[in-house]
């Protein structure tokens, strides 16, 4: 080759010339095949040099010396063998070192790069640079004579984002049908050519292909086409640079409102069309049940399961969002009993598109076997990547509904109607609707069929690490929001969900792994697209290649106090199941918590615990219905008094929010063991089914009365089992049952699948095949309805959800605490005076988690004419136990019975 450096105007003047290729045809449109290589690699390189901008690159290591030179080729052509001399390039631009200090925006982006030498795309060079990331880039150094010493890619996204800010502003991705025109746009930025296809179906029929033109302020391809394309389908054609060469991908819309079966193709529609809406859409109102975030009660629920096994529900309906819409079934008349009880919000496990279920033809396995027998599980996993179920953390299309779970997933229209049906039935019986949302990975990335966004923009979206490989902290591909389109992406999409089927609340997964900035940012475009206060909770994890603020500063528990964006509570959560969400063999026996007999009840496998165990447990239980707010002072078992910041909990502070709205309470969710299941390793094997069904309305009652937002599982109130399982993201229906019935909770349904609990089978065996487990439908129905009473316990005051910390420091005192206190015994109290909504002037609150009784005072109280909650009054109250609590007024001596929930209140 000549070796020669290749200008702006003459790298222009290339460019104009012509691509490499021929103009996308017809023939590219055939989607039986996703991609076609147009030029193969010549060689290929790790990308471990990093753009920090437009015109800067870090260079991987400490080697200074020699000369650096970033060669072109627009099909892929270079080679570049160490020792040897680099060929096959179109052009060369000479690099030099940049001795000048980073600007301290760009060196806090990429604080995390090992230390390295600088390099600067030189004044001339610079307007050729969007067109070079446009074909292969090679960074080489070299030797004085030519010779080559080190060779790599670059990563990306600091220069695509720095060349292609504008793109952030853009309006409108994707299809926008208006005017009598379908226009599309893709941001495609290293694209060299681009073209959509317009199909008359979802499969087969007519195609035509449309080339789209490219904006090189934005990086975006567009194409406007006459007339109303709403009802046919769409796919794009890019020409792009990857590490294999140039392929011409033929791929999905990252911003797909709708696909066909399989996300094959996407819909061409208008989600503001008449035709897309049920009856009443637009006029049908939201419940106002949540004024401050502390007032939501969430129930956490997949959508297949909800209705799967559900008779009382059509058989086209069951596992479909049209369940929801037969108010008539078991599963509805639950709900709405939750509603009637207290109940704010049902999340829905992910309903985006995801890629891990089959939309049609999926298997349906018929599990049996002995409650202890390894059959079912076998069965289950031979049909694991092709059977209906799956819990959906596998995204595919943010933007769009799950197919699966509509009637037609072949008809771009129904799984938008019928979301919309599902939204407007729960809005109907008094629920808000909140959303699982999974922006921290991909379904899967590369040059993968079933990947999107990295065949459009190759190397973008995910997060890579030294070598250019792509981190998988998470447990797939993880994504960058710290990049300004993934970032976008995801703050269009909550925006899309929030604003056009009403979604009232959103839970991030792994939330964590994304920017704070980006997710502050998220709210306020949020709740400015929804014209209201949409909610934000999520899991405040802090691990994995961002961990202590790595990258940036993470929307992690620690780093998110003061944004009034909601994170996990593991500290109340492992306070009350005892151990941690990892426990693993002997380790989920022994480790017991503070509601299944740490000290007080060992079981036969945690031998003699310490008292200050149990001591320690309780005041993190306290911290816990505090609120985990940094500032509340405890007078703690050692008889001090801190703030909740100062308490240990593995290392890490206690209290760790600012505002009761920034922490969510769980004992129980889709992750890990069931509380049932918990239990079951926990409690004394010789524990009866009614003292079990108890201790679970004790971890329901934590939550309950606890400060912050209260969240539970669906099914915790009917003692829900998955038969040990501690993943159960794959196990199929069998593993994931709710019985609306309220006849069988599943225990005993067989060992769990072995790939994530095989190594505890021979524990899981005897108690599996333990009859005396299971609990009969007596005590399915107690907890049940324990449940709504501690609900409408939580509805009845405003004092069980204060919305700031002031009004929590103020209003809420624990007694029965220090060196002297009971330890199995939670008591506190709220002052009502002057609080909108308190409805009581006091409320005293107790739970006893021990197998006897016990007597606690509050010196506050003596004196005081203080009477069982209402709820406890009802003839209808589902813990009779509990009636026998009694108070004296002259000595301020509550009675407390074992294993009781209860609440006192001062008219």
């Amino acid at each position: 080759m000549t070796r020669t450096t290749f200008h702006a105007a003459g790298l222009l003047l290339f460019l104009l010339a012509g691509t490499v290729h021929a103009a996308i045809g017809p023939d590219a449109c055939d989607d039986k095949g996703f991609q076609t290589v147009l030029h193969p690699a010549v060689a290929r390189f790790d990308a471990r040099a990093v753009w920090l901008d437009a015109r800067l690159v870090t260079w991987p290591g400490s080697a200074a010396d020699g000369v650096f030179k970033l060669y072109r080729s627009a099909r892929g052509a270079i080679a570049a063998p160490t020792g040897g001399l680099a060929s096959g390039a179109d052009g060369a631009i000479r690099l030099n070192a940049f001795s000048e200090s980073v600007p301290p925006a760009i060196a806090e982006r990429f604080k995390y790069l090992a230390a390295g030498p600088v390099l600067r795309v030189s004044d001339d060079d610079i307007a050729s640079l969007p067109d070079l990331h446009r074909g292969q880039l090679v960074l080489v150094r070299e030797d004085a004579t030519g010779h080559v010493l080190d060779a790599t890619r670059i990563q990306a996204a600091g220069a695509l984002d720095d060349l292609y800010a504008a793109a952030a502003d853009l309006p409108q991705l994707g299809v926008d049908v208006h005017a009598g025109r379908t226009r599309f746009t893709v941001w495609a930025p290293t694209a060299q050519q681009a073209a959509v296809c317009v199909y008359n179906g979802g499969t087969g029929g007519a195609r035509a292909v449309y080339q789209m033109e490219f904006d090189r302020r934005t990086g975006a391809w567009r194409a406007a086409l006459p007339g109303d394309l709403t009802g046919k389908y769409y796919k794009y054609a890019v020409d792009v640079p990857v590490d294999a060469g140039i392929v011409r991908n033929l791929v999905t819309d990252p911003y797909s409102i709708s696909l066909t079966t399989d996300s094959k193709r996407s819909y061409i529609a208008r989600l503001d069309s008449p035709r897309l809406k049920p009856a009443g859409w637009d006029t049908a109102p939201a419940p106002q049940t949540v004024k401050n975030q502390t007032d939501m009660v969430v129930y956490e629920l997949h959508v297949r399961d909800f209705s799967r096994d559900d008779a009382s529900v059509p058989a086209a309906h069951r596992g479909k969002y049209l369940a929801f819409t037969d108010t008539g079934s078991s599963g509805m008349q639950h709900l709405a009993a939750l509603a009637h009880s207290g109940l704010t919000d049902v999340h829905l496990l992910p309903v985006y598109d995801i890629g891990s279920v089959p939309e049609t033809a999926c298997a349906v396995p018929a599990p049996s076997g002995a409650p202890d027998g390894d059959t079912q599980q076998a069965l289950v996993k031979r049909t694991a990547e092709t059977d209906c179920f799956n819990w959906g953390y596998d995204p595919f299309h943010y933007n769009a509904p799950e197919g699966s779970y509509a009637t037609d997933p072949s008809d771009g229209a129904r799984r938008v109607i019928e979301f919309r049906q599902m939204v407007q039935s729960l809005h109907g019986i008094g629920l808000r609707v909140g959303m699982d949302v999974v922006f921290n990975h991909t379904f899967i990335a590369g040059q993968n069929e079933k990947s999107v966004l990295d065949r459009i923009v190759p190397g973008y979206y995910h997060r890579l690490n030294a070598s250019g490989a792509i981190e998988r902290s998470t447990c797939c591909d993880n994504t960058a929001t710290e990049h300004r389109m993934m970032g976008k992406l995801m703050i269009d999409s909550v925006a899309l969900w929030a604003k056009e089927y009403k979604v009232d609340s959103f839970r991030f997964d792994l939330m964590g792994h994304q920017p704070r900035a980006v997710m502050e940012a998220l709210q306020r475009t949020v709740n400015a697209a929804a014209g209201r206060d949409v909610q934000l909770i999520g899991e405040g994890w802090n691990f994995g290649e961002v961990a202590d603020g790595a990258r940036f500063v993470q929307a992690s528990q620690l780093s998110l106090n003061g944004s009034g964006i909601g994170t996990f509570n593991d500290r109340l959560r492992d306070a009350v199941r005892g151990g941690s969400a990892g426990d693993s063999g002997e380790a989920m026996f022994s480790r017991q918590g503070w509601i299944n007999g740490l000290v007080y009840d060992p079981n036969a496998h945690a031998g003699m615990r310490p008292a200050a165990d149990l001591l320690k447990a309780a005041d993190l239980v306290r911290a816990g219905l505090a609120g985990s707010i940094r500032s509340y002072p405890l007078h703690t078992s050692d008889d001090k008094t801190v703030r909740i910041e100062a308490i240990d909990y593995n290392g890490q502070p206690a209290g760790y929010a600012s505002e009761p709205g920034e922490v969510v309470n769980y004992v129980e969710n889709h992750d890990n063991q069931t509380l049932f299941d918990i239990d079951v390793f926990k409690l004394p094997l010789a524990t009866n089914s009614q003292e079990r069904a108890r201790v679970q309305v004790l971890g329901m009652a934590v939550d309950a009365f606890a400060q912050g937002v209260a969240y539970y599982h669906a099914g915790i109130d009917v003692l829900r089992s998955k038969s040990l399982d501690r993943n159960s993201f794959n196990s199929g229906d069998w593993f994931n049952r709710i019985d609306w019935t309220y006849r069988d909770n599943h225990f005993g349904s067989g060992l769990p699948p072995a790939d994530d609990n095989g190594r505890d089978w021979p524990l899981m065996k005897p108690l599996l095949a333990d009859a005396a487990i299971k609990p009969a439908p007596a005590d399915i129905a107690f907890a049940r309805d324990a449940f709504r009473d501690l609900l409408a316990i939580r509805a009845s005051s405003t004092l069980f959800r204060l919305p700031t910390a002031a009004e929590i420091r103020q209003r809420l005192r624990f007694f029965n605490t220090g060196g002297t206190q009971i330890p199995t015994v939670a008591a506190a109290h709220l002052d009502g005076h002057g609080l909108a909504g308190a409805n009581f002037a006091g409320v005293s609150y107790f739970i006893n988690v021990d197998k006897v009784g016990h007597t606690v005072t509050d010196p506050d109280a003596v004196g005081k004419r203080l009477h069982l909650h209402p709820v406890f009054l009802s003839d209808h109250v589902a813990d009779k136990r509990a009636t026998q609590a009694t108070f004296d007024g002259a000595t301020g001596a509550f009675t407390i019975p074992p294993r009781t929930a209860v609440v006192f209140v001062e008219d």
